[in-house]
């Protein structure tokens, strides 16, 4: 299973190329994998054009019995599934259950929502035509996805393409493919026949140039940095290849004065170092109200300093280690920039004493910050938490505001009126108002701005994977 999967098999990459996995908690190696090229994405893409041809004419009934017994596989499977995902990435073993519960929902809801893909029919101006709208299935799809959730990125893609009787080439991330190649046993045993999906790891800008050059696949799917996705962007411009993008985030949260502040800052110290903070979705930029700054400062410092570091399988462990060694050191380097600025840190922000192997940062917090400041203007994706103050609404949303990002935003308060208006006035694709988790299997999943095009979960992300005809029939 270490191997790429093409054409229902386990084949070496075309090359012979190999590469070390490795588990950021101990250093030390898992395995050793295939790692493939823009020769191996060409030849899947073929068996999956291939394929394309018969399962596209299966019906949303037959794909949808294959998805759900996928899903229950992996929910047969899970700690199985869910140790894996913890040697190869590092995340808590909690939140690896979680999340391999989550991909198993969505492969079950797209099972059920491939069967209503309604289209409609339209009253035309003339007796003798009749119009009506139709959605079909796009072809072969590229999926390409990031590390930090490696079950749950490629099942929302995976299974909405499947379901609407796509073809699929998957490129997992080399840091986490145990967790792909998990689905794709899962889906396997399932009964997806040979070549619908097809899954290898390997050099990233050529297996992206093969999918973009590649003129049977029509659509890639990519969750990952801003600076990838405008790459993509500029290649599809040549290839009239269509795009879905996630891309980078750095989400506000505003706090205002009238909250339980132990409460929020309880929780705050939990979500934002959820998967260590390397999440696109997470709460980064803390704005909190001037009147009860220094109350919640202290407050989260407090929580977050008691926040257990370590391996996921460890007991009580709470935020593991960073993916790599180059993450960690980049985390490390913005986090010195900050004190250069004159930054303030609370708590935390060095590597943990007891830890001499993994790639481990103390969760830090840290304040005396400004909208110029690099915690400010940079994706942090890891255990830094930011405070910064605001004195009024139109100041918090003008802060807020202020980044080229527009992926997901916060709101906390007992204000109705206070929540609408932030709601409305704020320039992100997600806000969510006292809640931590503005998302969800049955939502729409997707960015404004810099962050992305297009979306995933919900009945939008079906329809990222069909085109749109219309049949109309004149001369009756």
């Amino acid at each position: 299973m270490n191997k790429q999967y093409i054409n229902g098999q386990w084949v070496d990459a075309i090359d012979g190329g190999t590469h070390e996995l490795i588990n950021p908690a101990t250093e030390e190696l898992i395995t050793v994998l295939s790692y493939g090229n823009g020769k191996d994405c060409h030849a899947a893409i073929d068996v999956a054009e291939q394929a394309f041809h018969s399962w596209s004419k299966t019906t949303p009934y037959t794909r949808a019995e294959i998805l759900k017994k996928a899903a229950n596989y992996i929910r047969e499977h899970i700690e199985t599934l869910a140790r894996d995902m913890v040697m190869e990435s590092g995340k808590p073993l909690l939140e690896a259950k979680g999340e391999w519960t989550v991909a198993a929902n969505l492969f079950e809801w797209y099972a059920e929502e491939g069967k209503r893909a309604y289209g409609k029919v339209i009253p035309t101006n003339r007796l003798d035509k009749r119009s009506s709208v139709i959605w079909q299935p796009m072809g072969v799809i590229g999926v390409i996805t990031a590390w930090n959730f490696p079950a749950y990125n490629p099942a929302r893609a995976w299974a909405a393409a499947l379901a609407a009787g796509c073809t699929v080439v998957a490129k997992p991330s080399e840091s986490t493919p145990l967790s792909g190649y998990h689905m794709v046993k899962a889906l396997e045993q399932a009964g997806l026949p040979a070549g619908v999906l097809n899954v290898l790891t390997g050099e990233s800008s050529s297996i992206g140039q093969a999918m973009l050059d590649h003129p049977k696949l029509k659509k890639i799917s990519f969750t990952g940095s801003t600076r990838v996705g405008k790459i993509l962007m500029d290649g599809a411009s040549r290839t009239h290849t269509k795009l879905a993008l996630e891309l980078g985030g750095n989400a506000p949260v505003l706090i205002f004065d009238d909250v339980d502040v132990d409460a929020v800052a309880k929780v705050a110290a939990i979500a934002r170092f959820r998967n260590n903070g390397q999440v696109c979705i997470a709460p980064q930029r803390f704005y909190v109200h001037e009147r009860i700054f220094d109350l919640f400062a202290g407050k989260v410092a407090a929580y977050v300093s008691n926040l257990k570091v370590g391996g996921g399988l460890e007991e009580g462990v709470n935020v593991g280690p960073l993916i790599t060694r180059k993450q960690r050191d980049s985390v490390m380097e913005l986090l010195e920039k900050a004190k250069s600025e004159n930054a303030k840190i609370l708590t935390g922000g060095h590597v943990p004493v007891h830890k001499d192997k993994g790639y481990f940062i103390q969760p830090a917090v840290v304040a005396g910050l400004d909208q110029s400041s690099s915690l400010a203007r940079n994706e942090i994706f890891g255990p830094i938490l930011p405070l910064f103050s605001f004195s009024d609404l139109d100041d918090a949303i003008a802060k807020a505001n202020d980044t080229e990002y527009g992926l997901a935003a916060y709101v906390f308060t007992n204000n109705l009126r206070t929540a609408i208006h932030a709601s409305e006035r704020l320039e992100f694709g997600m806000v969510g108002i006292n809640e931590w988790a503005p998302h969800g299997t049955e939502s729409p999943f997707g960015g404004w701005k810099s962050s992305g095009q297009g979306h995933e979960s919900g009945s939008e992300g079906l329809f990222e994977y069909m085109e749109k005809k219309l049949v109309s029939i004149g001369g009756l």
